[in-house]
Formats: C-alpha cells, structure tokens, sequence
C-alpha cells in the first residue's frame, strides 16, 4: 500500500496508533514539565514522517492533535518545539496547510516546523552531534526506508528523550530474505545480528518467524542503551497475521510503566485482565476463545517461584518482574490478592484489615508480602 492510500482514510488500527502517541505525548509531558521549567524550558516532538496532517475523511492526524491540545495548555505553548517531515511533497505540503488553519496557532511560542526532506544518515549525523532538548521521538516510515538504529539512537542518546517507531512486519519479514534490501535490513537490525537472524529464520513457523524477529529487534534496541522496550502489534482484518508494530523504546522506568498501561488500554483483548499488547480486528467477534487461556495463573505461579523465600513490599515486586512481561500493575494486585486468599503468601496488612472498594479487597502499594520458601 503506498502512503497516499494509507491517508486516504483512517481505519480503526491508524485511530488505535494515533491514540497511543498522542496519550503517551501527553502523559509524558506531565512527569518532564516540572524539570524541564527548571532547566531549558523546552521540549519537543519530532515526526519524520509526519503525513499530511488529515486523512481523507477529514480525520486529525496526530501532529494536529498535538499541536491543538498544546496550544490550550499554558506551559507547553511556551516551551514546545515541533519539528515534522515528509519527503513526499504534497504530504508536507499539506500539513503546513493544515498546521497554518489550527485556531491561534500564532500563540505557540516556537513556530511548528514542517521540513521535506527524504531520511538517512545525515539526519542522524545531525542528532548525533546536537544535545537535544527533552524529545519523544515518532518515527512512522510506511516501509523501512530511513528506519535505523542509529536514527532512533541519535535521540534516545539525551535524557528525557524517548521514542515511538512504526516497524512495518510484513516489508521487513519479507525483506530480511530479499538480497536487494539487505543494506536497509542491516542498518535496522545491525549487519551482524542481520546475518545471523537470516540463518535462524529458515524453516520456523510464521508465528517462530515473528516472535524471533521482534525478539532481535528488542535485543539491538537494548544494546544500544534503550533498556525499555515495548512492542505493541497490528493483525490484519482477518485476525491471522500480523501487519505491523508500534514499538516504543526508552531508558527511563516510568516512561516504559506510562505506556505500558496506555498499550494496555489500547488492547482488543484481556485475557483475566491480562492485556494481550495487540489490535486484532477478530477478538471482538471471538472474545470467548480467549478464555481459553489463563495468563493470570500463570503470573501467580511465577510469582511464587521467582520471590521464594523473599519479603518485598507490593510495588517493589511489581517494578523488578513487570519488564518485558505482558502484566500491568493491577494484574499483579489481581495476582496478589488470588495468593492471598489461597494461603500461598502472606500479606502485612492482612486482608481483614485493607479497605474494600467496589466490593474488592484493595491490595496497597505498600502491603508487605512474604513468600515461603520453596522446596
């Protein structure tokens, strides 16, 4: 599909991406303002690939959303700094138009920058030799052109800095096998780790074949410093393959908890109120086939065995197991709690003594569990 036709209407999972920017952006924004004023007074959102500004139905795309919301907000209106791209020419062309009819854009105190220029190395180049102000990073190429580990580095590199990339699966799965593109498989993955993968991928299964993919990509991303990964995936309209990632990357804790609850929201599916971190088109036609499984067992079974012997306060197990593991924070108050009631561990307050809200026993972040040791 070429990037005129993506424009041409905003489908539910562009809706679903847009949201999940334009909510992590701004909740972003609330933890960094308050050092940023102390520091700079500035921040910034980048889009490289930045579209026309609406689709064809009229729809926001998401540097508009930005960009309006800020203006109502009195300390970004003064410290944002927004600089978006596009090498096709109408594209840019048209956000420029779009950005210039925005209600009181005038007030922003940085004028948006709308640039049309096609991305590579010197970009990064550029990055790599500027401190940038705190930035998140978007990054939405509708193939893999432009798309390396050393552009998302030359930005992840400053603090406060995070980023949001579009890897579209179905291009780059295609292209790892395809020698005609290995120059843009190598910049993306590292030549090495690229090599490597190529071997590994013969004979599995499609769904070996994604999983060892993004299993690689978050390898070379952590490599680089982004010690937060999360991918976030797309299944075509039938529900059986997968299109595409968001994938979000960061250095920081809280950014990586913010937009873990954000995907989590942003999910077709829980199974237990375990977020599956995907849209699938076909989960709300088939939500009972989803029963069939039990991630929450699964958690309190971990759980069980990982901390054996060990007493932590609720949020200090939440924070060292939560890292690439699909649970949210209430998955393991839910986890906690089932623990609990079973005799499997012991809580300080106990259960007898916590409040009840909405008919459940809450589970603090502060309660103190113990876990027998095992064996």
């Amino acid at each position: 599909m070429s990037t005129k036709k993506f424009f041409e209407e905003t489908k539910e999972q562009s809706v679903v991406k847009a949201t999940i920017v334009y909510k992590y952006f701004w909740a972003w924004a609330r933890v960094i303002i308050p050092t940023v004023k102390k520091y700079g007074n500035k921040v910034a959102y980048i889009d490289l690939f930045a579209g026309p500004g609406r689709y064809k139905d009229g729809s926001k795309s998401t540097p508009v959303l930005i960009l309006e919301k800020a203006i109502d907000n009195p300390d970004m209106r003064q410290m944002l700094v927004t600089i978006f791209n596009d090498v096709n020419k109408n594209n840019s062309g048209s956000l420029a138009k779009a950005i210039e009819e925005i209600p009181r854009i005038d007030s922003l105190k940085y004028a948006p920058q709308v640039d049309n220029i096609e991305i590579g190395d010197e970009i990064s180049k550029v990055f790599e030799k500027t401190s940038l102000v705190p930035t998140l990073f978007f990054v939405d190429p509708w193939g893999y052109k432009g798309l390396s580990l050393r552009l998302i580095n030359s930005v992840l590199k400053d603090w406060g800095s995070d980023c949001i990339f579009f890897f579209n699966y179905n291009r780059i799965n295609a292209g790892l096998s395809n020698p005609l593109v290995k120059e843009h498989m190598d910049v993306l993955f590292g030549e090495e780790r690229a090599n490597a993968l190529r071997k590994r991928l013969n004979n599995l299964s499609p769904y070996e074949r994604e999983m060892t993919i993004v299993e690689e990509l978050v390898h070379a991303l952590k490599d680089l410093g982004g010690k937060y990964v999360l991918p976030f995936s797309f299944k075509n309209d039938r529900g059986n393959r997968t299109s595409h990632h968001l994938i979000f990357v960061s250095k920081n804790s809280t950014g990586y908890e913010i937009m873990k609850e954000i995907m989590a929201k942003e999910s077709s599916s829980a199974n237990q109120n375990v977020p599956s971190f995907q849209y699938n088109p076909v989960d709300k036609r088939y939500k009972a086939l989803f029963e069939l499984c039990r991630p929450l067992d699964e958690l309190e079974e971990m759980l069980v065995n990982d901390f054996s012997g060990q007493s932590l306060i609720m949020i200090q197990i939440y924070q060292k197991h939560n890292v690439d593991k699909p649970y949210i924070k209430k998955n393991y108050k839910d986890a906690l709690r089932n623990l609990e009631s079973k005799g499997k561990i012991i809580a300080d307050p106990a259960a007898e003594k916590r409040k009840i809200i909405r008919g459940e026993i809450t589970f603090g972040d502060k309660v103190l569990v113990s876990f027998p040791k095992k064996g």
